[in-house]
């Protein structure tokens, strides 16, 4: 296995034309903008830390108007705990994606039309948020890409009920590591909290720390180089693909006796584009390792709301290490490539 690589901290700082000219007319081009990869795209826009603190309002529990944990501060209270954690390693800026705003209006503007609301007029606040945290001094290359240890969150308003009393509050956690080359998030098993229920952003950072002390990323990084190892044919990858296609359609009975797969119809359709068309793991034509196959999955996860996005990461990684282990003669995932 190769090391795990944290870069010490004091080395982190250091023809002539001219007879064309009356006849030459002058064209303005306008550069298309580069396309930049964010950990998650879906419907979600890109949030300052500071338009969630001065921007948006804070949602209340309704039956005692007991305030809620709010995005800006479950954000600021991860990262406050990272670089506690992480002391002495660089702890980027929140990298925040948000969705599904809530509109409303203060008092004053209640009889106002809709289109001679003022700015000043409107309240918001965004039902679901979703941020990435990197840390680039702890990294290490797996098959050609470099992958950052990374720190992801996930909240969203709608997986709770604020017409109660206040009661814990749900949040997701995760820590894992994040494929500079996509931004695709790679999650394990002992990297995550799904159901993370706190009353307040002192609780909230000690499970963060906890979680980030029970992580062991050379564990994690080790699977994921082992995926590299075992590679499938273009055969076995379209079988994988019907089968998946197939999984959404079994009886429920049925499906339980399967592993979980989370992956929609449009995501699986994705997988089988990139197969064929990206630039970094497709392999059409070719045999198709696993490594690039979990980077097929986890670049069509991109396309999941907040809400599922964490859940289905996870499920990316366990389908991988499973048809991986199935290719080897394990049972527990053989019915995908049978």
């Amino acid at each position: 296995m190769r090391n795990l690589v944290i870069m010490p901290t004091e080395n982190r700082e250091r023809m002539n034309l001219g007879e064309f000219a009356e006849e030459a007319t002058i064209i303005e081009e306008t550069a298309t903008p580069k396309r930049v990869n964010h950990f998650i795209e879906a419907n979600t826009q890109g949030a300052t830390l500071q338009h969630l603190k001065n921007d948006c309002i804070t949602p209340v529990f309704a039956k005692d108007n007991e305030l809620t944990v709010n995005h800006a501060a479950f954000i600021e209270t991860v990262w406050e705990a990272a670089n506690s954690y992480y002391n002495g390693e660089t702890i980027g800026t929140p990298d925040i994606r948000v969705s599904h705003v809530i509109k409303g209006r203060i008092p004053e503007a209640i009889h106002k039309p809709a289109n001679q609301l003022l700015e000043s007029d409107k309240t918001i606040y965004y039902e679901r948020a979703a941020f990435s945290i990197d840390i680039p001094t702890i990294y290490e290359t797996v098959e050609g890409n470099k992958l950052n240890l990374s720190i992801v969150g996930v909240r969203a308003y709608n997986q709770m009920n604020l017409y109660s009393k206040k009661v814990p509050e749900l949040f997701r956690l995760a820590i894992g590591f994040k494929n500079q080359v996509c931004c695709n998030m790679c999650i394990f098993t002992d990297g995550y909290k799904d159901d993370l229920r706190v009353s307040n952003t002192s609780e909230l950072y000690r499970s963060a720390l906890e979680l980030f002390n029970n992580y062991n990323p050379a564990k994690h990084l080790h699977l994921m180089q082992q995926l590299g190892n075992t590679s499938m044919s273009e055969h076995q990858f379209a079988q994988i693909l019907g089968k998946m296609r197939l999984y959404q359609c079994l009886p429920n009975g049925y499906q339980k006796r399967l592993p979980r797969m989370l992956l929609t119809d449009t995501q699986i359709n994705s997988v089988a584009k990139a197969y064929i068309n990206d630039e970094n793991f497709g392999s059409f034509g070719n045999d198709l390792n696993m490594w690039k196959f979990y980077n097929l999955l986890t670049g069509a996860n991109k396309s999941s709301y907040i809400d599922s996005f964490l859940d289905r990461s996870l499920n990316a990684t366990e389908m991988a290490v499973g048809i991986n282990a199935a290719l080897h003669g394990d049972e527990h995932y053989k019915w995908f490539i049978d």
